[in-house]
């Protein structure tokens, strides 16, 4: 018997039946591998997932509203158009964008409330303002919400060598406030007073602490008499949304800035809020003193004419 098994004639016979019992084998073996693998690979899933959710804290929309991660083509496209916008090289822009956007995240974790609008925006605002080199340091923002954009723009300022002086226009009136919208109670639940937005301004140290603010709207004359004292390198429309604040805002402006200053409209294009857009565009055909320069994320930035 055993030299029948060991024979040549009966090892041919039995390969096949050799090889399907290693492949059968080899299969088992290969799938107990797979489970323990896929077992272990999900348990370092789960546990990257647990260590990386504190992390997500910092740049998530929670109590925000809006998600603070913006995606590499984002950031290239707010790159590119403040080339376009401000003339200034690459580089600048690359450092600025940086800068703009480690402040926006730093000063939402330590302040009250947070800064209106998406990340882009914001960060394209904060760096298109000190890059555009404005005539002077007076800067008037209409429309604030808890005053931490006022503060991060005096900070990016101050990197660009600027003393800036900030002058703010805003109701605070506990909630944001915008005609024909209802907003609602605000995602960071903080209510919109002075208090908070003399607490986001202490974030931006001495000139922070200086800064004027005036309760009130910017339509009402006497509001507008108390801040009107000065020409304003830069003027931030941010306020009433609607095509006939906007366009009341831009026929103050015209009085009140300065010659070669910068006026910024916020949410410029943005679908949500057309009126915008409808006011520049009927402002613009009037004998203004104000050039388009451009469009960077959603805001729209004109420049006087020079004196």
């Amino acid at each position: 018997m055993r030299t029948l098994i060991t024979s040549k004639a009966a090892r041919r016979a039995l390969r096949p039946i050799v090889q399907l019992i290693d492949q059968r084998i080899e299969r088992e073996v290969r799938r107990h591998v797979e489970i323990a693998s896929k077992d272990a690979l999900q348990k370092e899933l789960r546990t990257l997932r647990n260590r990386q959710r504190p992390l997500e804290l910092f740049f998530d929309g929670t109590g925000r509203g809006a998600s603070r991660l913006p995606s590499a083509s984002h950031l290239n496209t707010t790159i590119s158009e403040l080339e376009q916008v401000t003339g200034a090289e690459r580089q600048a822009c690359e450092r600025t964008v940086a800068q703009a956007f480690r402040l926006l995240i730093a000063l939402e974790a330590l302040g009250v409330g947070r800064i209106a609008g998406g990340t882009m925006n914001i960060v394209g605002k904060l760096s298109a303002v000190p890059l555009l080199d404005a005539p002077n340091d007076e800067i008037l923002e209409i429309g604030t919400l808890y005053g931490m954009f006022g503060a991060a723009l005096i900070r990016m300022s101050e990197r660009a060598g600027r003393a800036p002086s900030l002058t703010i226009v805003d109701p605070l009136a506990g909630t944001q406030l915008q005609p024909g919208a209802t907003m609602g109670h605000d995602a960071s639940g903080t209510p919109v007073d002075l208090a908070a937005v003399r607490t986001n301004l202490s974030l931006a140290g001495a000139a922070g602490a200086a800064a004027r603010i005036q309760p009130g709207f910017s339509e009402d004359p006497e509001v507008r008499s108390l801040v009107s004292d000065r020409s304003y390198g830069v003027v931030i429309v941010d306020g009433d949304h609607s095509a006939a604040g906007v366009a009341a805002d831009l026929e103050w402006a015209e009085q009140i800035v300065a010659p070669g200053g910068i006026v910024v409209l916020d949410d410029f294009g943005h679908p949500k809020w057309p009126g915008i857009k409808e006011a520049f565009e009927k402002h613009m055909i009037t004998d203004t003193r104000f050039r388009f320069l451009g469009q960077v994320a959603h805001s729209g930035y004109l420049r006087a004419a020079s004196a």
